[in-house]
Protein backbone atom coordinates (compact mmCIF):
# COMPACT_ATOMS: atom_id res chain seq x y z
CA UNK A 1 0.00 0.00 0.00
CA UNK A 2 1.33 3.43 -0.95
CA UNK A 3 1.85 6.21 1.53
CA UNK A 4 0.46 9.63 0.78
CA UNK A 5 2.74 12.37 -0.52
CA UNK A 6 1.76 15.91 0.41
CA UNK A 7 2.43 18.83 -1.96
CA UNK A 8 1.66 22.50 -1.44
CA UNK A 9 0.28 24.91 -4.02
CA UNK A 10 -0.85 28.53 -4.26
CA UNK A 11 -4.41 28.48 -5.59
CA UNK A 12 -6.52 31.59 -6.07
CA UNK A 13 -4.19 33.57 -3.83
CA UNK A 14 -4.00 31.12 -0.93
CA UNK A 15 -1.73 28.22 -0.01
CA UNK A 16 -3.18 24.73 0.20
CA UNK A 17 -1.78 21.24 0.53
CA UNK A 18 -2.93 18.10 -1.22
CA UNK A 19 -2.02 14.56 -0.17
CA UNK A 20 -2.16 11.85 -2.84
CA UNK A 21 -0.56 8.50 -3.52
CA UNK A 22 2.69 8.69 -5.54
CA UNK A 23 0.98 6.90 -8.43
CA UNK A 24 -1.55 9.72 -8.74
CA UNK A 25 1.17 12.39 -8.62
CA UNK A 26 2.98 10.53 -11.41
CA UNK A 27 -0.19 10.35 -13.51
CA UNK A 28 -0.96 14.03 -12.93
CA UNK A 29 2.61 15.03 -13.79
CA UNK A 30 2.38 13.06 -17.04
CA UNK A 31 -0.91 14.77 -17.92
CA UNK A 32 0.61 18.19 -17.23
CA UNK A 33 3.64 17.45 -19.42
CA UNK A 34 1.45 16.10 -22.22
CA UNK A 35 -0.76 19.20 -22.06
CA UNK A 36 2.23 21.57 -21.92
CA UNK A 37 1.59 22.99 -18.47
CA UNK A 38 3.09 22.82 -15.02
CA UNK A 39 1.69 20.55 -12.35
CA UNK A 40 0.71 23.69 -10.41
CA UNK A 41 -1.28 24.96 -13.40
CA UNK A 42 -3.04 21.61 -13.77
CA UNK A 43 -3.95 21.56 -10.07
CA UNK A 44 -5.18 25.15 -10.31
CA UNK A 45 -7.29 24.36 -13.37
CA UNK A 46 -8.80 21.35 -11.62
CA UNK A 47 -9.45 23.39 -8.47
CA UNK A 48 -11.26 26.09 -10.44
CA UNK A 49 -13.44 23.55 -12.27
CA UNK A 50 -14.43 21.33 -9.35
CA UNK A 51 -17.74 21.44 -7.52
CA UNK A 52 -17.46 23.18 -4.15
CA UNK A 53 -18.45 20.06 -2.19
CA UNK A 54 -15.80 17.85 -3.85
CA UNK A 55 -12.43 17.89 -2.06
CA UNK A 56 -9.50 18.88 -4.26
CA UNK A 57 -7.70 15.56 -3.69
CA UNK A 58 -10.81 13.71 -4.86
CA UNK A 59 -11.17 15.95 -7.92
CA UNK A 60 -7.54 15.27 -8.87
CA UNK A 61 -7.95 11.50 -8.50
CA UNK A 62 -11.11 11.52 -10.61
CA UNK A 63 -9.43 13.66 -13.28
CA UNK A 64 -6.48 11.24 -13.45
CA UNK A 65 -8.85 8.27 -13.64
CA UNK A 66 -10.93 9.84 -16.41
CA UNK A 67 -7.77 10.68 -18.33
CA UNK A 68 -6.47 7.12 -18.04
CA UNK A 69 -9.83 5.72 -19.13
CA UNK A 70 -9.69 7.97 -22.19
CA UNK A 71 -6.22 6.69 -22.98
CA UNK A 72 -7.44 3.10 -22.64
CA UNK A 73 -10.39 3.82 -24.93
CA UNK A 74 -8.07 5.32 -27.56
CA UNK A 75 -5.88 2.16 -27.55
CA UNK A 76 -8.80 -0.14 -28.39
Amino acid sequence: MSTLVKRSFSLAGHRTSVALEPEFWAALSAIAVRDGMTLSALVGQTDAAREAERPLASALRVMALRDSRGALTERK
